[in-house]
């Protein structure tokens, strides 16, 4: 596994750990994106982008779906991971791309039962390691709030749960939400849209959540993209750990992943960093991880 984590600086981070030590594990809360997060970026050896690049890849909807789909990706995706543009201009271009994504969605008669068949596919897995983050999670009643920009909304990420045998019942998921029918085909979308680079415009405004969180002051954030930082824009926290999964471009992003995340996993790593970092919260002492 060492091979696969960076730490960017080795003191910072422990003085980090320190401070979530005081505060043991009932000071502390998790923030996550899910897709290529939690999820792994490559099925044996293919990449598995999204959910609804798996929607867009294997041909779920009508013929033209697949096509208009990837005309889609092949114009926007380049917006989205070229660190070079300025971000409010990378920002419009990512709600256009969304905004036109689920107008075909709707065009080509998305279902609820389109989400079962993606989830049956197996090509959503979560990393290795899930398990046990989620156990210890539910254990010691940490808050988990993973908010996402999921093209196919909260519903399918209840599904792949379900599927895992999660319980999600103390996992807040804040994503888009998709209206159905009362035939379960696509209706609209609810508004705002979020999409991968304004995860700093979602409130928590959910009562419940609000209250989970509230004195919850140590946070663990994991995310893949510069975007992801922002989903704590409106949590009140003292302390951050932030863990990034570096899926693309690792020689090139390496450095700027390496200056806004506080341990980077690089090859497709799994989640035992996580579960390392939650031991030694929990019992104290030092992270073994080498730093490369």
């Amino acid at each position: 596994m060492e091979n696969d984590i960076i730490i960017s600086n080795k003191q910072l981070l422990e003085d980090k750990i320190k401070e979530f030590q005081k505060g043991g594990v009932e000071k502390m809360q998790v923030v996550s994106d899910f897709d290529k997060t939690l999820t792994r970026f490559k099925i044996n050896d293919e990449k598995v982008n999204s959910v609804i690049a798996i929607l867009r890849d294997e041909n779920y909807l009508t013929p033209d779906y697949s096509e208009r789909a990837k005309a889609l990706f092949s114009t926007y995706h380049p917006f989205e991971i070229d660190f070079t543009l300025e971000w409010e201009f990378r920002k419009s271009k990512m709600l256009e791309w969304w905004s036109a994504h689920y107008m075909v969605l709707k065009e080509c008669g998305l279902t609820k039962d389109d989400l079962e068949s993606i989830v049956k596919s197996n090509r959503i897995q979560f990393r290795d390691g899930y398990q046990l983050i989620f156990e210890f999670l539910k254990k010691y009643n940490i808050p988990c709030t993973i908010i996402t920009s999921n093209g196919l909304g909260g519903d399918i990420i209840k599904i792949v749960f379900r599927k895992n045998l999660i319980d999600d019942s103390k996992i807040n998921i804040l994503s888009n939400h998709i209206i159905w029918d009362e035939s379960g085909k696509f209706l609209d979308i609810q508004k705002p849209i979020i999409h991968v680079l304004n995860k700093d415009e979602v409130i928590i405004e959910d009562e419940k959540i609000k209250k989970q969180i509230e004195d919850k002051e140590n946070v663990i954030l994991i995310g893949d993209g510069e975007g992801d930082l922002s989903m704590t824009s409106h949590i009140k926290y003292t302390n951050i750990i932030r863990i990034g999964y570096l899926n693309e471009k690792q020689e090139e992003l390496l450095d700027t992943f390496k200056s806004i995340f506080d341990i980077v996993v690089i090859n497709d790593g799994s989640l035992e960093i996580i579960n390392k970092l939650f031991k030694v919260i929990k019992d104290g002492g030092e992270l073994s991880v080498e730093e490369e």
